[in-house]
């Protein structure tokens, strides 16, 4: 009997953080996605793409990384540890915007970036980046990225 009760406190305790999880990523999504399509025109890689890839980096925004250096990419360069207190490789940018701008910039400047540019098919975009060496692992990041596009109907 009491095997049973632990068993549904745990799978009600899973499905909170399922949904809580839902609702952080649809805050996010709904926050960022006009800057991510008008991003999306002006490279011409899919606004899917370009979400996911922050929803996923950023822990849709509630990492420490997002929050204290405006990174929701985990782009790596400097940052003014001083005045964070963050001790950490990643790059600080002055506002969300410029972070996202600079994962569009950093992905133009890509060897595959000519031939998927304003393709929409974000499958195709998602396996050059991580053929490219965007994640220090590259499967998993991919499935994650893939699952999130999918999850989200982005």
């Amino acid at each position: 009997m009491k095997w049973i009760l632990k068993r549904k406190i745990l799978v009600l305790a899973m499905l909170s953080i399922m949904f809580s999880a839902t609702a952080q990523n649809g805050t996010y999504i709904t926050k960022h996605k006009t800057m991510t399509t008008e991003l999306a025109e002006q490279y011409g890689i899919p606004y899917s793409v370009i979400l996911a890839v922050a929803l996923v980096e950023s822990s849709a925004g509630e990492g420490k990384t997002a929050k204290k250096l405006n990174n929701h990419f985990g782009i790596v360069g400097k940052n003014e540890q001083a005045k964070t207190g963050y001790k950490t490789r990643y790059k600080q940018y002055d506002s969300e915007q410029e972070s996202f701008m600079d994962f569009c910039r950093t992905i133009s400047k890509k060897g595959f970036y000519a031939r998927l540019k304003d393709n929409a098919d974000s499958k195709q975009w998602v396996k050059a980046i991580s053929k490219a060496g965007y994640s220090e692992q590259p499967k998993v990041w991919e499935k994650r990225i893939l699952s999130t596009i999918k999850a989200n109907k982005l």
